[in-house]
């Protein structure tokens, strides 16, 4: 059955093309995953006219809030994925965590983008570095740390000082370790439980930016801008997106390398790739997500297509057409610390005094409890001019409490 939706376009509003009538309720697109990326691919796919489909477990995600159903179940619950492939036309992720398992056993029965093995790739940080060498793209000199032994002999290798990560369930800086010597080193991974880890060494930074890459079943692929992004306690603080925030031959770069880590797995989908550019102007990848991204979320009001349209037609089938962004752009991400005040007495935020501002576009996600380091919402900001943008965007974040940038 998977193959009939590899060939054919689920138009929206109605029946795959290859069926002599059009249906007379619009198909359904199912998502794995209740999170605000799901309720934001959500959104997309209802103004294109289809239903959707949620699996998760929360009865209240925010995806599973607003779709037409919520499969509430666990990630590997036979009978859910059954039902997820019975109801849906096809089938995406909205977090690189749903287990490959699972993404395997609805592809006997759907078409489900990305596939399990690319989703794989991204779970494991070993096996996404390795991807990234066989692709001739760069990155930190590295280690992988799953022995005693393979421990001493990464103390051979010149990685210190360096960051050690778990090879896997590591995001927003999570599961992650900067050790400078052997002696922190050994520690570190035995607070870990001694789990497989990547030693990564520690390179000068300068920046960090990201892309976003959408390739459609028969291997079109478009791209947006590239990002320029901070990151504070390893989570993203500011995503910048104008005209002379990154050199062009930096972002040409940084292009060819997102396609051809998209390209070197037969990638279908929303993809985000990350980059360090170090100090000598040079730039090493950092990680891939396969799934709409943070840094991408500008692209809901800055440009004539978000991430998430795209996600929707690489999913259906439907044609790619390179987006355009016309409003230079700032976001800011907006965490469960905005909720409380210095006294750590829970309040609401300024909304009107933000949304006061001119070219200001809130966003928030529905989530019933604000709790510190969690992702509520974000800002968008978007103007005519950077100057305009960044000014506006400096008066958000202070009428926020966002440190400046």
């Amino acid at each position: 059955m998977s193959g009939m939706t590899n060939s054919v376009s689920l138009l929206p509003g109605g029946n795959a093309t290859s069926s002599a009538s059009a249906s007379p309720e619009p198909l359904t697109l199912g998502v794995m995953g209740g999170g605000q990326l799901g309720r934001m691919f959500v959104h997309a796919a209802q103004t294109m006219g289809y239903f959707t489909a949620v699996l998760d477990p929360d009865a209240q995600s925010p995806a599973g809030r607003v779709s037409h159903r919520h499969i509430q179940t666990d990630y590997t619950d036979p009978i859910g994925l059954k039902e997820l492939a019975a109801c849906s036309a096809a089938i995406t992720t909205e977090f690189e965590n749903v287990p490959a398992p699972a993404l395997r056993e609805l592809a006997k029965l759907r078409s489900v983008s990305p596939g399990a093995d690319a989703v794989a790739i991204a779970q494991d940080r070993a096996a996404e570095k390795a991807h990234f060498v066989k692709c001739g793209v760069p990155c930190a000199p590295y280690a992988v740390i799953e022995s005693a032994a393979q421990l001493d002999t990464a103390l051979s290798q010149n990685l210190l000082p360096g960051i050690l990560k778990t090879a896997r369930m590591g995001y927003d800086g999570k599961g992650q370790v900067r050790v400078k010597d052997a002696a922190a080193l050994r520690a570190a991974w035995q607070d870990l439980k001694q789990v497989p880890c990547v030693l990564e060494k520690m390179l000068p930074l300068a920046l960090e930016c990201s892309v976003i890459v959408a390739r459609g079943r028969d291997g079109q692929m478009v791209n947006f801008p590239v990002q320029r992004n901070l990151h504070r306690e390893g989570i993203l603080a500011v995503t910048e997106v104008y005209e002379g925030h990154l050199p062009a031959q930096l972002q040409e770069q940084a292009v060819a390398a997102a396609r051809s880590i998209a390209e070197g797995v037969n990638y279908v989908g929303v993809l985000c790739v990350e980059f360090f550019v170090l100090q000598d102007g040079s730039m090493v990848v950092n990680e891939m997500a396969p799934r709409p991204h943070n840094s991408g979320h500008y692209t809901l009001d800055a440009c004539d297509q978000s991430q998430f349209d795209l996600q929707v037609r690489t999913l259906a089938g439907l044609p790619l057409t390179q987006p355009r962004q016309h409003s230079a752009a700032i976001m800011l991400n907006l965490l469960g610390d905005r909720w409380f005040d210095a006294n750590n007495t829970m309040r609401l935020p300024d909304w009107p005094a933000v949304l006061a501002l001119p070219g200001t576009h809130l966003h928030l996600y529905g989530k019933t409890e604000a709790r510190k380091a969690r992702k509520m919402g974000h800002l968008n900001v978007t103007g005519v001019s950077v100057a305009e943008v960044r000014h506006v965007a400096l008066q958000a974040a202070a009428i926020l409490g966002i440190e400046a940038f």
